[in-house]
């Protein structure tokens, strides 16, 4: 997993309340145990007409949308069932955080395990980045996970929550089970300095 530290990208709005992991990529492409390549059915539905054929209209579709890192979103993001493949979608199209009112939480817990940042900002905040997005297309933030903080256009700097270990894995490009071989050497000096006791019976 490639290490978070500081983003700085362009925004793809997608201005659309409580959007499902069903959505985010369809059920009929679960089948797959590998991240690589559900990039392309991200959004499967909203992306393609039934004839498999894209929707110009729709933000992905739009040009340079895959040089955008990162999802500006609605409230409520990721509801519904638990999938993985939703932030392994997200994340293979491109996008290295998303921005939101709210995340469900699973969605939010998967995605952090994933690399992909959940972004939590006030909806004032989240009413002003899509009244730039739709002024200029290209405008561009800064996402300083270190420090915290999301960098607007007009110079201020906001601050978002994040809880520490999640934190600790995204800036050093680890997943849980990485950081828990990263303290082998801990764990050994542990062991060896706290062998197991054995309990004897006289009978």
């Amino acid at each position: 997993m490639e290490p978070f530290t500081t983003l700085t990208g362009r925004l793809l709005a997608l201005p659309m309340d409580n959007v499902d992991t069903d959505q985010i990529i369809p059920a009929r492409f679960l089948k797959t145990t590998s991240k690589a390549g559900l990039g392309r059915h991200l959004f499967a539905d909203w992306r393609c007409n039934p004839d498999g054929s894209p929707r110009p209209d729709f933000p992905l579709n739009q040009p340079g949308a895959q040089d955008a890192p990162i999802l500006l979103a609605g409230d409520n993001f990721g509801c519904g069932s638990s999938r993985e493949h939703a932030p392994w979608a997200l994340a293979d199209f491109g996008f290295r955080a998303v921005i939101s009112t709210s995340f469900a939480d699973i969605f939010r817990n998967n995605a952090l395990k994933n690399g992909l940042l959940p972004v939590i900002v006030d909806a004032q905040t989240q009413q002003q980045l899509f009244s730039l997005v739709q002024e200029d297309p290209d405008i561009r933030l800064v996402i300083d996970l270190a420090s915290q903080t999301l960098r607007l256009p007009d110079g201020r700097h906001l601050g978002f929550p994040i809880d520490g270990f999640s934190k600790v894995c995204l800036l050093e490009g680890i997943d849980q089970l990485g950081y828990l071989l990263k303290q082998e050497a801990h764990i050994a000096a542990y062991e060896q300095a706290h062998p197991p006791r054995v309990d004897t019976c006289i009978g």
